[in-house]
């Protein structure tokens, strides 16, 4: 495995990957003021075949579980999405040279959760507007923010399961040679 030519220390690596964080959280602002300026709450604007910009408004997590509970999900979700990013924070300072593709992911959820902290905390809701669909079945809307997340977390399962035990694997074989 290609190893860096430049070490970075602690700060470094982190403020790398803080940076990132940023640009996650700069174009989840920007595309939320975009769909919140110019398209109508819950009035699909088609795309694509498959594809519509559709505001949405959502008061609960994920896939809008409990945005009808009444209101006190707002406050237990900015809680827990502190407590999380807080915990990804020391994660991300704590990572070795070789763990870019941790770093990568980490950068990306902590930007998607901070995105949507933003808006729970200013909106009391999160501002969804990307609608998936197929055949009449729709994904929950969902934002930039969502997909960061998304993708950080199946990075990071992709370098947990498959490249972590193979790098493993050869570091064995290394030893044992």
């Amino acid at each position: 495995m290609a190893k860096l030519l430049i070490r970075l220390n602690t700060w470094q690596r982190a403020l790398i990957w803080l940076l990132l964080a940023f640009v996650v959280i700069e174009l989840d602002i920007q595309t939320k003021a975009w769909a919140s300026e110019n398209l109508t709450l819950y009035r699909p604007v088609q795309v694509t075949d498959w594809l519509n910009m559709t505001l949405a408004h959502n008061y609960g997590a994920a896939f809008s579980m409990l945005s009808d509970a009444g209101g006190w999900q707002r406050w237990f979700f900015t809680v827990l999405a502190s407590g999380v990013t807080l915990v990804l924070l020391v994660w991300l300072f704590r990572l070795k040279d070789d763990e870019w593709l941790t770093g990568l992911s980490l950068g990306l959820i902590i930007g998607g959760a901070l995105g949507n902290l933003i808006d729970r905390i200013q909106l009391g809701y999160v501002v969804d507007f990307i609608d998936v669909h197929y055949q009449g079945h729709h994904w929950p809307a969902f934002n930039v923010a969502d997909s960061a997340i998304s993708v950080g977390i199946f990075l990071m399962l992709l370098d947990g399961l498959v490249l972590a035990p193979r790098r493993n694997r050869a570091a064995a074989e290394e030893a044992d040679q």
